[in-house]
């Protein structure tokens, strides 16, 4: 009866994989399409090519930006929102999550209302003279926008994992706040900003929706690889090839970086 038992289940499970092959088939096929579609020579060529530098050029000025103020702004957020009890925090939460779901599209129409010329701030903006909409400004502004999230979430998620009896002992010895964070609590949720960082990074790299509505797609000024690849469709089909690879390699780089180097460390991943 044992042995029947297991046979049964390891007919199961053999099923169970086998159910499986389809969807990985078609998940991992198109990637290797796109891999054996380059010629070296051509990929090579291309890569000289004064528009493949510009969008790649402009792509890591803008997501470096990006990535600096997510950062610069994010790191407190998610300490508060790990640590502090604020009314509404279900709500806030929720705001902060949303550009991680919204159709790009929607977020680049929303970022164009606000900080368009007739936008909800454009008569603010016009009168310190800043023009937004469709600059280099506006594709960071449109990366920050929908690539925070992944960081705020991570890090916040990191410094909740943090034991609070270590950061109280250092405020004994006699720590400020912010040097118990900067010796304590960040190294310990280290693994988790790191993660965040990089995950902000990669979506930050691959933003298209957003962009092409509140940037528009200008080479040389606000054309980003993602928008290089759709202007090389109608235009240069090695140049949207050799960009496609550029980030696909770049984006399995990330998935390797954040499954592998921090397995077993990102929960929220």
């Amino acid at each position: 009866m044992l042995m029947l038992t297991r046979k049964n289940r390891r007919f199961r499970w053999r099923g169970v994989g086998v159910g499986s092959i389809p969807i990985i088939i078609f998940l991992v096929l198109p990637l290797f399409a796109l891999i054996l579609r380059i010629n070296p020579s051509e990929f090579i060529a291309a890569l000289y090519d004064p528009g493949v530098y510009r969008a790649v050029r402009l792509s890591l000025l803008t997501t470096t930006v990006a990535l600096a103020l997510t950062i610069i702004a994010g790191t407190p957020t998610a300490y508060v929102l790990s640590r502090k009890k604020i009314p509404g925090r279900a709500i806030i939460d929720t705001f902060l999550d949303l550009p991680i779901v919204l159709p790009p599209s929607v977020a680049g129409v929303a970022l164009l209302v606000t900080f368009g010329r007739r936008g909800l701030l454009g008569p603010v903006l016009n009168g310190l003279h800043l023009d937004i909409a469709f600059t280099w400004i506006a594709v960071v502004l449109a990366q920050l926008f929908v690539s925070a999230p992944y960081y705020i979430k991570s890090a916040s998620a990191g410094f909740s994992a943090v034991d609070r009896e270590l950061e109280h002992a250092a405020a004994i010895d006699g720590a400020t706040p912010f040097k118990t964070f900067l010796t304590v609590t960040l190294p310990l949720s280290f693994p988790a900003v790191i993660g965040g960082a990089v995950m902000t990074w990669a979506r930050a790299l691959g933003e298209f929706g957003a962009t092409i509505i509140f940037a528009g797609n200008f080479p040389g000024k606000t054309q980003t690889m993602p928008l290089a690849i759709y202007m090389g469709f109608e235009i240069d089909i090695k140049i949207a090839l050799t960009l496609a690879f550029i980030l696909l390699v770049v984006s399995f780089l990330v998935l390797l970086i954040v499954k592998g180097f921090l397995h077993n460390k990102l929960s929220v991943f």
